[in-house]
């Protein structure tokens, strides 16, 4: 399953997310991706297990730098994102 990640306000949510097709954040989610943010630990336990991406442009609008970012978080584009959610089925949104 591929889920979509729009806002993170818990680390509970991450918690579900392990050992899935992948996980792409979006929009404001992309705030808690920063290293040494608070979601770090539940983060880096999550990218152990399951492929993680964010859209390029929605860090741009954030002003955050790939290097920034925790390691292992795949920086995609839309074009990317359109590839993934052909290719996995059911997609789960989280706003």
């Amino acid at each position: 399953m591929l889920h979509l990640i729009f806002e993170l306000s818990d680390a509970v949510v991450v918690n579900r997310l392990h050992n899935q097709a992948g996980v792409i954040f979006l929009n404001n989610a992309v705030l808690k991706l920063v290293q040494k943010s608070l979601f770090q630990p539940a983060l880096t336990q999550l990218l152990q297990t399951t492929p993680c991406y964010v859209l390029s442009d929605d860090l741009t609008l954030r002003g955050i730098t790939e290097d920034l970012l925790l390691e292992k978080i795949i920086v995609i584009d839309y074009y990317k994102f359109v590839q993934l959610t052909l290719k996995h089925t059911p997609i789960q949104t989280w706003n």
